[in-house]
């Protein structure tokens, strides 16, 4: 079982192009499913279990075992994972038969996604301190997170010749290394511009050689756990009663954006999403504000 799922996360790597951090999950998932099917062998039965000695009882049992701590949303995500998997193998004739055909996809609930109003967004942006560098960095990362609605490993993973500053966007290389062109404003793009100067006079960091755009106290490249806490910390400093992500940062940048007027599918284009059911989901946010237009719109109240 351990070599196939090898084998498989492989192929997510090289023939699919998932980041690191995605491969990880699959053998992470995959792993627990093997260690489930491993306890339920016999203990004078010394031959590891197969995978095409599982069946689907099997993985409605597994599923079971997960219900006791995890929730329905981490439930799915984990039979998607042995979903992959079988069908890899079948892919690759090792198996005849798919059990999880025999399995539904446990419902689960849509919940609205997390997200600050537009005076709590300014409210936190204003709120960065720029007296020092690590200041600026700060209001420079916020502004541009919010700016443009990218992901958090976008932006970290962004490079110094990725800013077009006299045409206002970014290039940033999304999910599956699919990389976009992103417009951002002038405040994000003015706020990098400083960052950047900042550290080419106090760390000689020249403008004129790529390299990360955003930098640790050691000069190497910020990394998304650092940003998230950056974020908690000034969060809590500006004295918000809603805690964010900086997922929430985007998720707040699309319902923003709907709110002014955006359509869907042009939101779809600028937050990178493959299926349009995605973008989907930020519509949900913005129901306050469908009410109060049915509230005045309606003739019969």
């Amino acid at each position: 079982m351990r070599n196939r799922i090898e084998a498989f996360i492989g192929a997510l790597a090289f023939e699919k192009g998932y980041s690191d951090s995605t491969c990880r999950a699959y053998r992470s998932d995959l792993e627990e499913f093997s260690e489930y099917l491993e306890s339920l062998r016999p203990e004078n039965e010394s031959a590891p279990m197969l995978p095409d000695g599982v069946d689907g009882r099997m993985i409605r049992g597994y599923l079971g075992y997960l219900h006791r701590k995890n929730k329905k949303s981490t439930i799915s995500r984990k039979l998607a994972a042995v979903r992959s998997f079988y069908r890899f193998l079948i892919q690759r004739e090792e198996i005849q038969a798919d059990p999880t055909d025999q399995v539904a996809t446990p419902k689960q609930e849509k919940p609205i996604p997390e997200y600050l109003s537009v005076d709590d967004m300014f409210r936190l942006l204003e709120s960065i301190e720029t007296d020092t560098l690590l200041g600026r960095r700060n209001k420079a990362l916020f502004e541009t997170l919010y700016s443009g609605g990218i992901r958090i490993s976008e932006l970290v993973g962004m490079n110094l010749f990725d800013v077009d500053y006299s045409r206002g966007l970014i290039r940033v290389k999304g999910k599956g290394d699919r990389e976009r062109i992103v417009p951002v404003g002038p405040k994000a793009l003015n706020a990098v511009l400083h960052y950047r100067k900042t550290l080419q006079v106090e760390e000689k960091i020249s403008m004129e050689t790529d390299g990360p755009l955003f930098l640790n106290k050691d000069l190497g490249r910020l990394s998304a756990r650092s940003v998230r806490r950056i974020l908690e910390k000034l969060t809590r400093e500006c004295g918000l009663l809603v805690s964010i992500s900086p997922h929430g940062v985007r998720h707040s940048y699309a319902s923003h954006m709907l709110d002014s007027g955006a359509d869907l599918r042009s939101l779809q284009e600028l937050l990178g999403h493959k299926n349009l059911s995605t973008t989907q989901k930020y519509t949900h946010v913005s129901i306050e504000k469908l009410m109060e237009t049915y509230d005045k719109a309606h003739p019969r109240k």
